[in-house]
């Protein structure tokens, strides 16, 4: 009995070990609100507490990572999209519940939907005709979200059969969907690239549409000028001394943002050790202590490069390029192929969506451009509103989510240099205060 009483004790304690631990204050700072999180370390455990904060739709203004040995520890100061602090006792309580989970569900809860995964390569009036065909296949779409990107397109479409309401589980009709979807993929000349296929959808929606574009490779085709002139200024340096790579990023501040890259870093198989995340104004700056899992350090300089051209692409993917469309009607078949076909048929390339449906409304959000990726002309945006609906299309600014002293705020941070050396700052000091490092001066 006590032999046993013996292995229950230490179960417990491995229990409550292995369970993270969270810690939410409205208190120590004026400006966020701080949520820490003490675990023990696992690959991907940084990936899942980020996940959570950003479905929320919570910014992230600072962030303190360390990694080192079995535990892991993170602060983050967060506020709403208004800047504001938490007070909402229902997000709190959620965020708690979520973060003291080992192992969340990362799925976003579409079980019970049939998911269709499509990349290949873009083009006006491409989603009118991928809509087109589910609508003619009798496939309701519930959920979607489509990205564009150095003229790639991936999207993970959830649909179900609009009679019965229920997945499509036919064979038969999941291989005419495929083989229709594929044709329409492949255009004229697109056949290697092109690919459909349906997914368990067991993966959080955003980061496997992260996935499906650095499986399509879309970081190693040639940006526009535009894009190029825009891209984040990102960094790789090997710190010999304690075998980390250090990864530095310097780009415009958004929602999101973090999300995207630890994403990245993840899928690359990279462990992050340690890391700082600071924003001031609409700037964001942020440098990782990285480490293959295997506990290398990036060992060639074609491996830094490949690093650098992925998380610059992580970072585009989300680009909000073009004037914000947000469709509210009530949903019915073939209403997105309708909507998309009077985009197509007035020369507007759509560049990102977000398609949803709420007890039989369509609430979907697109950003579209002319067919050569400029601003679209005012004009033709009126005349879509005047044939959709003045109330039911709707133009809409971004959300505010960034501070509006961002001058004032960027000269006492400083910019480009100063902050992409700041190693032997708050990295070292997580160093220190873990008693890795003899100083941090």
């Amino acid at each position: 009995m006590e032999w046993h009483a013996c292995l229950d004790e230490y179960e417990k304690l491995v229990i409550r070990m292995s369970t993270p631990r969270v810690l939410i204050d409205n208190d120590v700072c004026a400006t966020a609100t701080v949520v820490k999180v003490v675990s023990a370390r696992r690959h991907g455990i940084l990936l899942d507490a980020v996940q959570v904060l950003t479905d929320l739709n919570l910014s992230i203004e600072k962030a303190n990572i360390s990694s080192d040995g079995q535990w892991f520890m993170v602060v983050f100061h967060v506020t709403d999209l208004n800047g504001k602090k938490l007070t909402d006792e229902s997000v709190i309580s959620y965020i708690e519940q979520s973060l003291e989970t080992t192992y969340p569900d990362r799925s976003h809860g579409f079980n019970g939907l049939t998911a269709l995964e499509l990349t290949g390569t873009d083009r006006v009036g491409l989603l009118s005709e991928v809509f087109a065909v589910l609508a003619d296949l009798q496939c309701s779409v519930v959920d979607a979200k489509i990205w564009t990107h150095n003229g790639r397109i991936a999207s993970l479409i959830y649909v179900k059969d609009c009679n019965s309401g229920s997945p499509i589980e036919d064979s038969q009709h999941i291989d005419r969907i495929i083989a229709r979807l594929r044709n329409v993929l492949k255009g004229d000349n697109d056949t290697p690239s092109a690919k459909t296929s349906v997914s368990l959808a067991v993966t959080h929606t955003e980061r496997r549409l992260h996935q499906m574009m650095f499986a399509d490779r879309d970081y190693e085709r040639k940006p526009t000028l535009q894009h190029r002139a825009e891209s984040a200024a990102v960094t790789v340096q090997n710190w010999v001394k304690r075998s980390y790579s250090v990864v530095n990023v310097q780009c415009k501040d958004r929602n999101k943002l973090l999300f995207d890259i630890v994403c990245t870093l993840t899928d690359m198989q990279y462990v992050v050790f340690h890391a700082t995340i600071n924003t001031a104004g609409d700037k964001a700056y942020l440098e990782f202590c990285i480490k293959h899992i295997d506990g290398t350090p990036i060992s060639s300089e074609a491996e830094k490069q490949r690093v650098i051209l992925c998380l610059q692409a992580a970072i585009e993917r989300r680009a909000s390029k073009g004037v914000r469309l947000e469709l509210c009607i009530s949903d019915r078949q073939g209403l997105l192929a309708e909507v998309t076909r009077t985009f197509r048929e007035n020369s507007l390339n759509v560049t990102r969506a977000e398609i949803s449906t709420r007890r039989d409304m369509a609430l979907n959000v697109f950003y579209v451009t002319d067919a050569i990726g400029n601003q679209a002309d005012p004009k033709i945006i009126e005349s879509i509103r005047q044939k959709i609906g003045l109330g039911n299309l709707k133009v809409q600014e971004l959300p505010l989510i960034y501070h509006q002293n961002a001058e004032s705020e960027e000269q006492a941070v400083g910019v480009g240099g100063a902050v992409l050396s700041s190693l032997g700052s708050l990295v070292r000091r997580n160093l220190y205060n873990l008693g890795l490092s003899k100083s941090f001066s």
